[in-house]
């Protein structure tokens, strides 16, 4: 991408606040924020809002992808029951996908986004047992988490289309 996608801007606003804003406007603070290192969590506190409820999680094991920030967060004794995952770069998320996730999970493991047949497993609701599962595998979490017991959401593509490149802003 050539730069931070936290720090993206669209339409003036950072993806990060964009993403924040929308978990907030769906209730689900305090909002668990996974950073590398105390630089990032002061850099990405600067463009959020101060009336955002925000704790932030320094990665035990920087850099080392999703699977593991997702496993530790779900092994975290604080963990909400369910876990909404969201990254950073889908900064047209809404939260009528994030109520209607909560919505769906009932007695499942995973509620997660699906659109065109492509599911978002990093977009899901995900409950902490899930963590034990997982386990050590490192196969992708799409091909892992259609094998739990899960239910799919219909997702608008505007709503989980996510940035890789400068040219996905426009």
């Amino acid at each position: 991408m050539g730069s931070d996608k936290c720090l993206l801007e669209v339409d003036g606003v950072t993806c990060i606040q964009r993403v924040a804003m929308t978990l907030a406007e769906a209730g689900l603070e305090p909002i668990r924020i996974s950073v590398a290192s105390p630089e990032h969590m002061e850099a990405y506190g600067r463009t959020l809002d101060s009336s955002l409820q925000i704790e932030w999680v320094i990665d035990s094991n920087p850099h080392s992808g999703p699977i593991e920030a997702i496993l530790e967060a779900l092994l975290d004794p604080f963990c909400n029951d369910p876990l909404q995952i969201s990254p950073v770069d889908v900064p047209w998320l809404e939260m009528g996908l994030l109520v209607e996730l909560e919505n769906m999970i009932e007695d499942c493991k995973i509620a997660m986004p699906v659109c065109s047949g492509r599911t978002h497993p990093l977009l899901a609701l995900v409950r902490p047992e899930v963590a034990q599962l997982v386990g050590d595998s490192r196969r992708p979490l799409r091909e892992q988490f259609i094998e739990m017991s899960h239910v799919l959401v219909e997702a608008d593509e505007r709503v989980v289309r996510n940035v890789n490149q400068p040219s996905d802003l426009w």
